[in-house]
């Protein structure tokens, strides 16, 4: 087995998102097109998703999670992208080591074994007590990897400002998958150069070599 590890994120990652946002619209009592848009145009003002709440006047939002929650019952097989679970297997089966660590509550970890999603490392931020984009994260992140020399670790995410520039900043191969609507509406600054830009996992499977174009063979 190589030493090189692919550490995944969840949401726009693994999971399509698209369920849980529907849900908060119906929560909201607003048309999910209207939502999704609110939520994008937050997005492209570099804002994050909880703004996109004030727009609709739900500055009690917090209070509404028990609510999302239940109507949401946690992930489903429905909401991992196509790619998900193949793209676990096919990356083991080539020697790399594989993780899973990202920004969601605690029971999630539980809830992707139950639909087939499973690594030899999987934590969430709830559970590790800290979140990205602090730098805590991404160091507690090699601790739970068995402390690897962060150049041996590619993380993937779909966000500029909590995936790409902090896993950089890490000294990680950032690979930035483009997907979901933090995928497409953000932009990187014209100064970083991520490892790695892909559209799907599929295609990471395919090309996670080039994340270390100039590395030998591990």
């Amino acid at each position: 087995m190589s030493d090189r590890w692919v550490c995944l994120d969840v949401g726009e990652t693994l999971i399509d998102e698209t369920r849980v946002w529907s849900i908060w619209a119906d929560e909201l009592g607003v048309p999910r097109l209207t939502f999704l848009a609110a939520l994008g145009a937050v997005i492209a003002r570099g804002g994050e998703h909880r703004d996109a709440f004030a727009i609709f006047g739900a500055d009690d939002w917090q209070l509404r999670l028990p609510a999302v929650e239940a109507a949401y019952g946690g992930f489903a097989a429905e909401d991992l992208y196509p790619d998900a679970t193949s793209a676990i297997d096919r990356l083991r089966a080539d020697g790399y080591r594989v993780a899973i660590i990202a920004n969601q509550p605690a029971v999630r970890a539980d809830q992707l074994r139950t639909i087939g999603i499973d690594a030899p490392v999987v934590a969430m931020s709830e559970g590790i007590g800290v979140a990205k984009p602090e730098p805590a994260f991404f160091s507690r992140a090699l601790e739970l990897m068995g402390s690897p020399a962060p150049r041996d670790v590619a993380y993937v995410g779909d966000r500029v400002d909590n995936d790409v520039l902090p896993a950089m900043a890490a000294g990680m191969r950032a690979v930035w998958i483009r997907r979901g609507p933090w995928g497409v509406i953000q932009r990187l600054p014209d100064d970083v150069h991520p490892a790695l830009i892909v559209d799907s996992l599929d295609e990471l499977v395919e090309r996670i070599g080039e994340a270390w174009p100039s590395a030998p063979p591990a």
